[in-house]
């Protein structure tokens, strides 16, 4: 029988027993999908941008840069998104393979319209401080009315882009990826579309891009909502929403170390921007936003097979199957590594072609060669501490989850990017990011380490438990 002809009583039985290469694959080729089309349609704003009919180099620097100021705001919207849909998420899977449906239904309404809310608060705030908003982002004068023209439609598209990114999560934590990637490739596909339209044909540039943006991020929404309502194993429901304390905890100790992680991938783009307009200006800010956008292409594979891994380690642990958490966890990093490591290879021989089929600014070439080689350099720990991140967030170790998010772009990245911009000026900006992922890696290991010893403790006393019970059943007869 194949996955897709599964009936939804047999969910618990596909997630635990399935073997798991046949299984994460099964689970991952949609999340990679997603995330490429994803980056992709990140990167579609930045190209269509350098491409803007009849505006100057410098012109088209400073929209660039709008692009990398505004980045920041998506990603303090995604940390939200994620925060509910990965807290959520963790939960269900969790309450899934202990089959307590009832309780999971009840997270998933609750965590869907909690974050609905928080994203309208967000984008009101923002509209209302428009352009203090894009200053303390890191925006330039110059670049200061192409940010706002930018921010205006992905502020209204707040709500939806939260609510986007809490149904993807609760849905793929169910095992239902390919749902999931029909409403991601959707929006997608819609926002490149649009994006062509808006600032190419109609010339609208950096409204353009921004309203392209916002609408396909809404479709995305509209589709992943009547999946949720249609064909998904838990539905969301209004008269099942209920403020509950129990739930929130549950949320912040599943999800807050991705709120740490895409929070601080925000404080850190902002310190980028900040850091580049103290060294060099739009130049400096143009070139690391295109590389940033760039590093997460190749991030998409990597974070693709990890949310493959995710529902995989939430059943099986719950349901105490830790050999088969293990397993998946090796099999996902080798199969990443395998992938990134080509992604990697084509990046750093093209990377002239590449930073200059964004902008062709003779001073954002070199800056941007640099950055894109030394980020490749880097990243190659990323598989295995995005894995162990996710491992120790789905099993809900909260503390160590946290800190190990919070090491790539924060407890790292912070302190070396002050250190390395005042002593390197813009080598210094440039290098922050893959010494940061080196320390962070080493860091992951330690964690790795001895949560193996934590499996291997669980193991154990399972089997005994085990036997304990078998013993007693025989005492019986």
């Amino acid at each position: 029988m194949s996955f897709a002809s599964l009936k939804k009583q047999d969910k618990y039985r596909q997630m635990t027993e399935t073997p798991i290469p046949e299984l994460i694959t099964y689970l991952a080729l949609p999340t990679v999908i997603s995330m490429l089309i994803t980056s992709v349609y990140n990167m579609a704003d930045t190209y269509f941008i350098g491409h803007i009919p009849g505006a100057s180099i410098s012109e088209i620097t400073s929209a660039s840069g709008a692009v990398a100021v505004v980045f920041s705001l998506m990603a303090i919207i995604q940390a939200c998104g994620f925060f509910f849909g990965q807290g959520s998420g963790s939960y269900i899977s969790r309450e899934l393979g202990n089959k307590n449906k009832e309780n999971a239904e009840e997270m998933a309404s609750f965590a869907f319209f909690v974050s609905m809310f928080v994203g309208v608060i967000i984008g009101a705030f923002g509209l209302i401080f428009i352009e203090p908003l894009a200053y303390l982002l890191g925006s330039t004068d110059t670049i200061l009315p192409y940010a706002k023209d930018y921010m205006l439609y992905i502020l209204i598209g707040a709500p939806f882009m939260c609510g986007s990114f809490v149904l993807n999560n609760q849905m793929r934590f169910q095992g239902n990826a390919y749902i999931s990637m029909i409403g991601i490739v959707s929006g997608a596909a819609l926002n490149i579309l649009l994006d062509y339209v808006f600032v190419i044909h109609l010339g609208m540039g950096t409204a353009g891009a921004g309203l392209a943006t916002a609408i396909g991020q809404f479709v995305g929404f509209v589709v992943l909502f009547i999946g949720m309502r249609v064909g998904n194993n838990l539905k969301l429901k209004l008269r099942k929403f209920r403020f509950s304390s129990l739930y929130m905890k549950e949320v912040v100790r599943g999800g807050l170390p991705s709120l740490a992680r895409q929070g601080l991938a925000s404080v850190g783009t902002l310190s980028l921007n900040f850091a580049g307009k103290l060294c060099g200006g739009d130049a400096v800010i143009s070139a690391m936003g295109i590389v940033s956008r760039v590093m997460s292409f190749a991030f998409s594979a990597v974070l693709g097979f990890g949310q493959g891994f995710q529902p995989v380690c939430g059943y099986n642990f719950g349901a105490k199957k830790y050999e088969r958490v293990k397993e998946g966890f090796f099999f996902s990093l080798k199969i990443s590594m395998s992938i990134l490591v080509v992604v990697l290879a084509v990046l750093i021989i093209f990377s002239d072609e590449i930073i200059g089929m964004f902008n062709a600014d003779e001073n954002v070439l070199p800056i941007g060669k640099a950055a894109l080689i030394a980020h490749c350099a880097g990243f190659l720990g990323v598989p295995f501490l995005t894995y162990t991140n996710m491992l120790l967030q789905v099993i809900g170790k909260v503390v160590p989850a946290t800190l190990l998010s919070t090491g790539r772009q924060g407890l790292f990245f912070l302190p070396i990017l002050c250190v390395l911009t005042l002593c390197f000026k813009v080598w210094g900006v440039i290098l922050s990011q893959p010494v940061a992922d080196v320390l962070a890696f080493a860091f992951a290991v330690i964690l790795f380490i001895k949560e193996c010893k934590e499996l291997a403790l669980l193991e154990k006393q399972r089997d005994e438990e085990s036997f304990e019970a078998f013993s007693e059943a025989e005492k019986t007869e």
